[in-house]
């Protein structure tokens, strides 16, 4: 369905995009993830044709994203992080409004709107202005709208940014359904727990480069059964640190953000686990509390980039 191959984009010296390639298979659903200025969101901009790439060469069932854009525009729907929708309008009218810049005609519109509001669970506030929906629903509509033209491929950028509980179980079990009516899914999300759900392979991408891909069993094997031992302290040092760095169960620490919580990458938890509370303690470190994670693509993602993915 997908093809991206050797793709490069800069701004004068600054490489954003360093020969990234990737395939995505028709029905697929593909989670793209890495934390900010890893380059995903110009992958995607490419991808839709609204940024042109330096080299390489993306294909949507076989036509070139560069030779033929308006073909590809009409395979594809796009849904925003931010909400494309006019707020003074009703969210029926918004419905046709893109409804016939993708080309239907009123007819088709008016039936096509129909069926996405009822899709997206606001048949009956069809006739409300989007200034007066709550942010879950303006998502719901958002979607609704890159839905109105039937899309063989969906791109989907945070969809679920900002909102609450309820609507975004809603979204995830909506993009759920479209997938398996056949849709191609691209999704970006800072909520790991959603590619998890969603996606059958990820693609991770940091300074501009895929640096892991496959289904998320293959990813999370590439840790080689690695955990992380996850200590909350009240205090540390860079001594103390480095004295549980060095144990041979540790392979290596990433202190988060807040220098309250250690994430300490272990092969073995059960047996490093000692080692590292009794040289914590040793230390002068105050443990607060200990969990360990199994691996998992967060623990994948900690350990390739460095950073957690809202970094």
């Amino acid at each position: 369905m997908l093809e991206v191959k050797n793709i490069k984009k800069s701004y004068g010296k600054m490489k954003i995009v360093d020969n990234v390639s990737f395939t995505i298979e028709k029905g697929e659903s593909f989670g793209l993830l890495g934390p900010n200025g890893a380059g995903k969101s110009t992958t995607i901009s490419m991808i839709c044709g609204l940024i042109p790439y330096d080299q390489g060469e993306i294909t949507i069932s076989g036509n070139s994203v560069k030779k033929s854009p308006m073909a590809i525009k009409k395979k594809i729907g796009v849904v925003p992080q931010e909400i494309a929708l006019y707020p003074t309008m009703s969210a029926r009218d918004n419905l046709l409004f893109w409804g016939k810049l993708y080309g239907l005609s009123g007819s088709q519109a008016s039936k096509r709107a129909a069926e996405v509001l009822e899709f997206v669970g606001l048949k009956d506030r069809a006739k409300g202005k989007i200034e007066t929906f709550s942010g879950g629903m303006k998502r719901r509509i958002n979607i609704g709208a890159a839905l109105m033209h039937e899309p063989e491929v969906l791109i989907m950028d945070e969809p679920t940014v900002g909102i609450d509980p309820q609507s975004r179980n809603h979204i995830l079990e909506t993009v759920k359904k479209l997938n398996e009516k056949g849709i191609t899914i691209i999704y970006t999300s800072h909520y790991m727990e959603e590619v998890e759900y969603l996606c059958n392979r990820v693609g991770i991408m940091d300074h501009g480069q895929i640096i892991a891909l496959g289904t998320q069993l293959e990813l999370c094997k590439r840790l080689g059964g690695g955990s992380i031992v996850q200590l909350t302290v009240e205090n540390h040092t860079e001594q103390g640190v480095e004295a549980i760095n060095i144990l041979e169960s540790v392979e290596k620490i990433l202190p988060q953000e807040d220098g309250m919580v250690l994430d300490i990458f272990v092969q073995n938890p059960h047996g490093a686990l000692g080692q590292i509370v009794t040289t914590a303690v040793n230390q002068g470190i105050r443990i607060l509390s200990v969990n360990v994670q199994e691996p998992n693509l967060e623990s994948l993602f900690l350990q390739l980039t460095g950073r957690s993915l809202r970094d």
